[in-house]
């Protein structure tokens, strides 16, 4: 199944995509797990790595080897969060047995508190792999000057892709970032530049401003640009809805592989399809209603294990309205689902729903964030001087509470 934009879009051919080399990784599928608050989790994780290693439904047990079929990066942490010995914090930052690599993607507006916490991470072995995080474009962070705000303040940027490359070691770090604040303000081509000076080894573009969000359509043709600037390799982020999304941008913008965020959603076999289609083979037909409950129920039985059931079913009622996006099954029932409270009640309300295909017109419906375009929200002044290295106002570092 495919939509009409993505009509004769061949599967890759043999050796067209060479896997991508991240310091001393080199995932066979080139695909990014965008990190993503309250979603990218370690039963979330497992699962989509299990689709892509696998390509059927995956089994509850972990699979093995540490041959990655893509990288699954965890929930953005906040370092201070993580030097403050916050609980909740760390428990973000923890992996399921036989998940490699362990990829955590750290923010912050302080270059000490990135590079220590960096450097506590590698110590404690509890990394492969590290991310930036200067993408964020919710008011509460750039308000603060962080997330999508920073990279406007160059030296300041300069010295925390360096601070946080030398406190790694021989972990690689990579940098997540927008376009910029707006068209009038964009930062990408610096961003990146310095973030090869600095050592890091790849960097992923989101092709969209901050002022965006996550309007309008992804911009493509930036990221071809920022191919060509560079010589680490780039990863594009936008409007990947479907497997063969990820083909097509690959061969547009000769990026090194692609960053999937909104497109997963409630779709966790989206990876196993991804894996198809780079493989050279076609993707099989996506899972009808049966076997999608089927999945949404092992995803929330793994949630259960993880945090226990009561905080499991708080977090698993937005996955489970996800997965039933598209299909016919009346709002009576999206309204139960949005509301139950424990796994026994939300596989009596699924029992009874006699399975039907998955609807083509929901390959490309988006899913959670819809906003923009907002003008984006920023300290006083902070356009004024892009070579102003000074620091974010007290608090910028905890714009994200726990995380």
């Amino acid at each position: 199944m495919r939509s009409s934009v993505n009509e004769g879009v061949p599967p890759a051919r043999s050796g067209e995509f060479p896997p991508p080399r991240i310091g001393h990784l080199e995932p066979a599928v080139p695909v990014v797990l965008a990190p993503m608050a309250g979603v990218t989790d370690a039963p979330f994780r497992s699962l989509c790595r299990r689709f892509a290693e696998a390509g059927t439904v995956p089994s509850p047990e972990p699979a093995g080897g540490n041959r990655p079929a893509g990288i699954f990066v965890g929930q953005m942490v906040t370092a201070r969060a993580l030097l403050e010995a916050n609980a909740r914090t760390w428990r973000m930052a923890e992996f399921a047995p036989g998940e490699y690599p362990r990829s955590v993607q750290l923010y912050g507006t302080d270059p000490h508190h990135l590079a220590e916490a960096a450097r506590r991470l590698v110590e404690l072995g509890r990394v492969d792999h590290i991310d930036l995080n200067f993408g964020c474009p919710a008011p509460k962070v750039t308000r603060l000057g962080g997330g999508a705000a920073l990279p406007y303040r160059r030296p300041l940027l300069g010295e925390m892709l360096r601070s946080t490359v030398d406190a790694a070691g021989d972990v690689p770090v990579t940098v997540k970032f927008r376009l910029g604040i707006d068209d009038d303000h964009l930062t990408y081509l610096d961003t990146a530049r310095m973030a090869e000076d600095a050592g890091c080894r790849a960097v992923a573009l989101h092709a969209r401003t901050a002022e965006q969000l996550y309007s309008g359509d992804a911009r493509w043709d930036l990221i071809s640009h920022l191919v060509g600037q560079v010589s680490i390799p780039v990863f594009g982020n936008g409007d990947i809805w479907e497997s063969w999304d990820a083909l097509r941008m690959l061969r547009e913008t000769g990026c090194a592989g692609v960053v999937i965020g909104r497109g997963c959603l409630g779709r966790p076999w989206l990876f196993r399809d991804l894996a198809a289609v780079f493989g050279g083979e076609l993707p099989p037909p996506p899972p009808g209603l049966s076997q999608t409950v089927q999945i949404m129920l092992l995803h929330l039985r793994e949630m259960i294990a993880w945090y226990g059931e009561v905080p499991a079913v708080r977090q698993f009622r937005k996955h489970a309205i996800w997965y039933l996006t598209g299909f016919p099954v009346g709002g009576e029932l999206r309204a139960a689902v949005s509301r139950f409270e424990s796994l026994a009640e939300l596989e009596d309300l699924l029992g009874g729903l006699e399975d039907v295909p998955f609807p083509a017109t929901a390959l490309r419906t988006r899913r959670s964030h819809r906003g923009g375009p907002r003008p984006v929200a920023l300290p006083e002044g902070w356009l004024d001087d892009p070579g102003d290295g000074t620091l974010p106002a007290a608090g910028a570092d905890r714009a994200v509470s726990g995380g």
